[in-house]
């Protein structure tokens, strides 16, 4: 299980923290609505959320005991909102939500069947889900250049019995899968956006702090030598910008649908 460094995150994550924010205006809450975040990580979004449904209530998930324990603390002041370890694939509320939403999260799991189960439960009847995720082809440039990497002789040790991979999905098997939940679709869309990184240190830390599963592998008194590997690599393919930001293009997958 992979284990995250909430404070950590927290610093590293202001892009995700961006694009969260595009997502809830998207919503337009009415101030009254109980939502359920899921993948709520250090709880600065989920908070933000409980901001805007100040006659409501706000519920923050995550798989990480960590990422709970953090957010539980530093947002502790905030009478309409809870934090609770929870698996996205095995959520535990019933006809409790008007809202599902989730930003940046459910990437992770790649069978999304028990997933949308789950919201389904969760949401009372007329409830609205709205998902934003990696979706297919996400990072595809970044991917190929570490993909080769992992196989080359000094670092294939280490990835020899890899088999982790995201849950890039795209529009047509989540429609499906929608449909086998009883959410209906009202709008499923793949947008591409540029993650702008200032600096390669600010490209590192990325990685270091979200891509774990490609990191952690490595025996930690090599891991920097591998991330400024990677780097290097991608630089030498994707040179930054004339003002020195590097871009790394990303896909997400937006699922607006209704409980029915």
């Amino acid at each position: 299980m992979i284990k995250w460094n909430p404070a950590e995150y927290a610093r590293q994550s202001s892009h995700q923290q961006a694009w969260a924010r595009e997502l809830i205006a998207k919503l337009k809450l009415t101030g009254r609505e109980a939502v359920l975040d899921i993948g709520c990580g250090d709880g600065k979004v989920t908070a933000e959320l409980a901001a805007q449904v100040p006659a409501g209530k706000v519920v923050g998930v995550d798989s990480s005991p960590e990422m709970i324990a953090f957010a539980a603390e530093k947002f502790a002041l905030q009478n309409n909102l809870r934090f609770e370890v929870a698996d996205a694939s095995d959520l535990p509320f019933k006809n409790q939500f008007d809202v599902v939403f989730s930003n940046a999260a459910l990437h992770w799991v790649d069978d999304h069947g028990p997933v949308l189960a789950g919201i389904r439960r969760s949401l009372k009847t007329g409830g609205r889900i709205l998902l934003q995720m990696g979706g297919k082809g996400n990072a595809s440039q970044l991917i190929s250049i570490i993909l080769p990497l992992m196989r080359r002789e000094d670092w294939l040790p280490y990835f020899r019995d890899f088999k982790f991979s995201y849950g890039f999905h795209g529009p047509g098997e989540y429609r499906l899968w929608l449909s086998e939940a009883n959410l209906r679709p009202l709008r499923m869309q793949l947008i591409p956006k540029l993650m702008l990184h200032d600096s390669p240190a600010a490209l590192s830390g990325w990685l270091r702090t979200t891509w774990m599963p490609y990191v952690h592998p490595v025996p930690e008194p090599l891991r920097k030598r591998w991330i400024n590997e990677i780097i290097d690599r991608y630089l030498a393919r994707y040179p930054a910008d004339l003002e020195g930001r590097i871009a790394v293009r990303m896909m997400r997958l937006e699922i607006e649908a209704l409980a029915v």
